[in-house]
C-alpha cells in the first residue's frame, strides 16, 4: 500500500543555456544524504511520486532534463547535452553524499554525471539505462533507422500530442501497450503532471513535444559512454528489465535496452536481472525500485 506522498516545492534553476525545473521533498540532514532521482525520455519528475511514496522523511530531488517537463525545450536536445545538464545541475546546487537513480536516459545520463564527479556520489541505482552493446556506438547504422516511416518519421515523432483534458489523456492509455503494466496512480502522475496548457489553443499538449522525444531515441547510439565507467567508483545496482535477445524487428518500449554486461564493466557493480518487469519499472513497481534506494531488497 502506497504510503501518502509528502510535500513537495518547485524550482528553477539556470545550467548554462538551459533553466531547468526540479521538486524536492523533505529537507536536507547530514545523516542520510539526498536522494537524486532522474527520469526517462518522455517523462518528467513527477512520475517518482510513487516510489517517493515509499521513502518517507528522506530529503528528495526529481530533476526535469532539458525538453521535459518545465524545463527549457532548448536544442539541440542531444545524449550529450542531457549529460552536461544533469552533472552542471548537480554542481550548481552543491549536491553531495547523493544516493541516486536513473531511469533508462537518466541511468545513462547519471553515469556520465558519476564518472566526472564520483566524489559527489554514496551509491547508484541504475534502472534499465539505455546504455547498449559496446558494438552499437561504433556503427554507422542507427539501430532506429529501421522504424522510421517512408517519409524518414520515427513512430514516436506521430504520438498523439494535444489532449482536451487529464482525464482523456489517462483515457487515451489505461490498459494499453506497455501501459497496460502501470500502477493506476503513476499513470494519473504521468498524466497530470505530463501536459502544458496550449499555447496555440484550448486544451493541452503534452510536456514532451513527440519531436523531442524521438530526436533523443534517434541519437541514442550516438555518445559512447565505455570510456567513462572505470571512473564510476561508487557502489552500483544495474536493474534489468525482461530482455529479448536478437535483433529486434519491432519497436517495443517494455523491452530491456542494456547491455547485460554492463554491470561486470563497472568497478563496484551488482547485475540483477528483473525478467517479471518490463522496462517501465518506477511505473509497473515503485515499490521495488523504491527498496532498492534504501539498500532493503
Amino acid at each position: 500500500m502506497n504510503l501518502p506522498i509528502s510535500v513537495c516545492t518547485e524550482h528553477y534553476t539556470q545550467i548554462g543555456d538551459v533553466r531547468l525545473c526540479w521538486f524536492e521533498w523533505g529537507k536536507a540532514f547530514a545523516a542520510q544524504g539526498t536522494t537524486l532521482l532522474v527520469h526517462a525520455t518522455g517523462f518528467h519528475a513527477r512520475c517518482w511520486d510513487q516510489t517517493i511514496s515509499h521513502l518517507p522523511g528522506r530529503h528528495i530531488i526529481a530533476v526535469e532534463m532539458r525538453g521535459h517537463g518545465r524545463s527549457d525545450n532548448t536544442g539541440p536536445i542531444t545524449w550529450e547535452a542531457l549529460s552536461t545538464d544533469l552533472a552542471g545541475f548537480i554542481a550548481t546546487l552543491d549536491l553531495h553524499d547523493l544516493v541516486a537513480a536513473g531511469h533508462s536516459m537518466g541511468g545513462y545520463c547519471l553515469t556520465h554525471a558519476a564518472a566526472v564527479m564520483p566524489e559527489r556520489f554514496r551509491r547508484l541505482v541504475l534502472i534499465d539505462p539505455v546504455i547498449m552493446e559496446p558494438a552499437s556506438y561504433h556503427t554507422d547504422a542507427n539501430q532506429q533507422a529501421s522504424f522510421l516511416d517512408n517519409a524518414g518519421r520515427h513512430p514516436v515523432a506521430k504520438r498523439r500530442n494535444a489532449f482536451d483534458s487529464v482525464a482523456a489523456m489517462v483515457a487515451n492509455f489505461k490498459g494499453r501497450g506497455s501501459f497496460a503494466v502501470w500502477e493506476d496512480a503513476v499513470l494519473q502522475d504521468y498524466c497530470e503532471y505530463g501536459l502544458l496548457p496550449n499555447p496555440e489553443g484550448s486544451g493541452f499538449v503534452l510536456a514532451c513535444p513527440p519531436q523531442v522525444e524521438a530526436a533523443i531515441y534517434m541519437g541514442s547510439g550516438s555518445t559512447d559512454i565505455y570510456g567513462e565507467l572505470s571512473r564510476v567508483t561508487m557502489p552500483v545496482k544495474v536493474l534489468r528489465a525482461y530482455r529479448q535477445e536478437g535483433p529486434r524487428t519491432e519497436m517495443n518500449f517494455s523491452l530491456s535496452p542494456t547491455y547485460p554486461g554492463l554491470a561486470a564493466l563497472l568497478p563496484d557493480a551488482e547485475d540483477i536481472y528483473l525478467p517479471e518487469l518490463t522496462h517501465f519499472m518506477p511505473m509497473q513497481a515503485p515499490a521495488v525500485v523504491a527498496q532498492y534506494l534504501t539498500g532493503v531488497e
